[in-house]
């Protein structure tokens, strides 16, 4: 039990306290993941719990791996046997033991956003829609939520369908979510939504896992969703030792679907929850700690706490102002130089942190012609590269021939005689014979196709057969190589001998490297083609961009993409108002709110110094903006702000903090119609979808969809001006207008 030692009094109670419901309120740099080890150790070297019966849900799979290899230097090899991943890797594996029971087979596909996006698109089209006016993305956007919700289409048609707008996507959603089905595929909202099917349908295998797991962890429980919730609630019900850890000031995933009122309303689900609070920071300045506090007190929808730091309390944080946003990226290069001389900190010591992506390109210039290297995250990341995608397609086939998105993309790559004439036909056939395309080709001698096509369909029916036996009898890199020699990929791109065929040549070569160290791991007991790619299907954005993390470069990312890292220097650039806040979250508190916490998120990977940057001008789409400083500034005590040296700049501090809150886009582009002005909002019980409402912010419009429990009802509203917003009930005020 020395291990302990290393905590903290409030750390220490946290992973002692192990039964019954805790919540770990865990503020940031508090050293939450050394809690969340420890706690999962004691529970083993207690002797209270066998580590297969321990589940630890994570918010990345990086997490989960950093955990595992330290819980094993304390309590040794058995540590390899906790359940502990992702919602979306843990629930993947039960339902491939259980798939039977859904009507899937154990090698069901995962689709990643891509797959999702590209059957969407087919399917509007099949139906004949306008695609420029029911925008793929959106609709796609709006199934995800839907099912977030645990929403089917079935029930979305019934009880959600208002208009023409929302027939559309209950179409393609009835569609969509037959699609699936016959292609033996989920997407990864489906991860999530069919295990509480599974549940709810076989109730003896729910008690199966309620009893098998005795003690449930889940890290960043403010970034659950509504379903993620309910898996939670219902594993924890036998034992209720369930623990969740998490930040409701880190909480900036609300368009994913995140709740934060998940965490909030912790303490009314299990009334007799202990409540630990770590709120020593470990990462940060005191300046750069303080300097958070006082932003995030400003918003009224949190949890009690006060972090605080016993660091040294180091630089005040710089406050730059700039003419436009080449002379912010200047002075960013300029200060990064000046830093790495001073303080002898590497390229990778410096990060770049914005609110859009737009933002990175006067950034990516200043630092290309100060000879300054950098890397982009967020770009398009390796197993997203359409050389990957095809050939991953091709080991997707090899185990599940259904799947419907990966036969599209290689039944004719390389070219093999099946073009566009022979695919349209394919996909009628298949629509009227109500069957998966495979189906269709394995019989395509009843289908009509010419003779030419015919034959070329039985040369490529024959191959997925022979990539099939490959998978089922050999290793995961000797199928694989089999697969990318005979499949004629290998030969497509080292055949092109241009530049860019020679990277995916090595693109494909390095897929390969990466399986056959998949193969040779010896943790892994079954290094079979189906477990690589259901773990390269379970990737997240943070296990993507992690990869190259030793490399001496800045980093440029958006703030989102920051979560969970941390940097010795940080610049935090456009802080302007209607940029950062942006204009469509101004309006209400919610959105508002959120903003703040992203901004709070932006402060809190600072470790030693921290800079916050704003542009009197910024080109903004196509033209230039005035723009008043952000509000988030003014919220900074002016003790812990320093501006930098310059006439410009010298009474910065003063014009800040007597300036007013904008409440409207800066600048004279896009002006804003007149407020309706204040009024009583009326009793919004009885809103429904379709009903016409007014704001006094937004002005007039209409309810498009209503969801959520009755205490944190949203809407989903289309106003006439300001575009589709989502309103928390409780807060809004709204006024029922008459449908005319």
């Amino acid at each position: 039990m020395d291990f302990l030692n290393d905590l903290n009094e409030a750390q220490r109670q946290a992973v002692e306290s192990v039964e019954g419901p805790n919540m770990i309120i865990a503020g940031a740099g508090s050293g939450k993941t050394r809690v969340i080890t420890y706690r999962l150790a004691f529970l083993m070297q207690q002797g209270l719990a066998e580590s297969f019966e321990l589940l630890a849900l994570t918010f990345t799979n990086k997490a989960a791996k950093e955990m595992r290899e330290r819980i094993e230097k304390i309590a040794g090899a058995e540590a390899k046997s906790i359940w502990m991943g992702t919602f979306h890797s843990i629930f993947s594996r039960i339902l491939r033991v259980h798939a039977e029971k859904l009507n899937y087979t154990k090698d069901f596909t995962i689709y990643d956003s891509e797959d999702s996006l590209s059957l969407i698109k087919s399917i509007i089209k099949e139906l004949k829609y306008d695609d420029k006016v029911h925008k793929p993305k959106s609709i796609q956007a709006q199934i995800s939520r839907a099912k977030n919700f645990l929403i089917d289409a079935e029930e979305y048609k019934h009880k959600y369908v208002t208009d023409e707008r929302t027939e559309v996507v209950s179409k393609v959603f009835t569609a969509y979510s037959a699609r699936c089905f016959k292609a033996n595929s989920m997407d990864f909202d489906d991860l999530l939504v069919k295990p509480l099917e599974l549940f709810a349908a076989y109730p003896e295998i729910l008690h199966r896992y309620q009893h098998q797991f005795r003690y449930i962890m889940v890290d960043e429980f403010q970034d659950t969703n509504y379903a993620q919730y309910l898996i939670t609630r219902r594993l924890g019900a036998v034992h209720e030792n369930i623990c969740v850890v998490g930040d409701d000031a880190q909480s900036i995933y609300a368009f994913r679907g995140a709740t934060i009122e998940n965490i909030l309303n912790f303490k009314k689900d299990y009334p007799d929850v202990k409540i630990h609070k770590l709120e020593q920071n470990y990462r940060s300045t005191s300046i750069i700690v303080n300097a958070a506090n006082s932003i995030i007190a400003n918003n009224q929808n949190q949890l009690e706490k006060n972090v605080f730091t016993e660091n040294e309390e180091g630089d005040k944080v710089k406050l730059i102002v700039s003419e436009n946003e080449l002379d912010e990226a200047r002075k960013v290069v300029d200060l990064i130089r000046e830093q790495k001389q001073v303080n002898s900190f590497f390229h990778k010591d410096f990060a770049i942190l914005y609110r859009t992506n737009a933002q990175s390109r006067s950034m990516e210039d200043a630092l290309r012609k100060g000879g300054i290297p950098y890397r982009i995250y967020g770009g398009l990341s390796f197993y997203r590269r359409k050389e990957i995608k095809d050939m991953v397609a091709y080991l997707r086939m090899a185990l599940n021939p259904r799947d419907e998105e990966a036969l599209k993309r290689i039944i004719n790559f390389p070219t093999r005689g099946i073009g566009p004439t022979s695919m349209n036909h394919l996909l009628a056939t298949a629509a009227e014979w109500k069957v998966s395309l495979w189906e269709v080709l394995e019989n395509a001698h009843k289908a009509g196709f010419s003779v030419m096509a015919e034959n070329a369909i039985l040369r490529f029916v024959n191959m997925i057969k022979g990539f099939q036996g490959a998978a089922q009898t050999e290793t995961a890199f000797s199928a694989a190589s089999y697969i990318a020699k005979h499949s004629g990929l290998l030969q497509e791109f080292h055949s092109d001998e241009s530049m860019e065929g020679r990277s995916r040549w090595q693109n494909v070569q390095e897929l390969l490297n990466a399986i056959n160290e998949f193969t040779l791991n010896p943790e892994d007991k079954t290094p079979t083609l189906d477990s690589f790619l259901a773990e390269v299907a379970l990737l997240t954005d943070q296990d993507e961009k992690d990869k190259n993390e030793d490399k001496d470069t800045v980093s440029l990312m958006t703030l989102h993409s920051a979560k969970g890292l941390e940097f010795n220097s940080v610049f935090l650039v456009g802080l302007e108002e209607g940029l950062f806040p942006g204009m469509m979250s101004i309006g209400s508190r919610e959105e508002l709110e959120e903003e703040r916490r992203l901004f709070y998120v932006g402060v809190t990977r600072a470790m030693k110094k921290l800079q916050i940057s704003y542009a009197r001008t910024r080109n903004r789409f196509g033209s230039f903006t005035h723009n008043e400083p952000s509000r988030f500034i003014k919220e900074i005590k002016p003790t812990y702000l320093q501006p930098m040296s310059g006439d410009m700049q010298r009474n910065i501090l003063q014009k800040i903090a007597t300036t007013p809150m904008p409440q409207r886009r800066p600048g004279v582009k896009d002006p804003e119609p007149a407020p309706v002005g204040d009024f009583v909002g009326d009793d919004l019980s009885n809103l429904t979808n379709g009903m016409r409402i007014e704001h006094n912010k937004f002005g007039t419009g209409r309810v498009l969809q209503i969801e959520g429990r009755e205490e944190d009802r949203k809407a989903t509203i289309l106003f006439d001006t300001k575009g589709e917003k989502i309103l928390l009930l409780k807060y809004a005020k709204l006024r029922i207008l008459p449908d005319n």
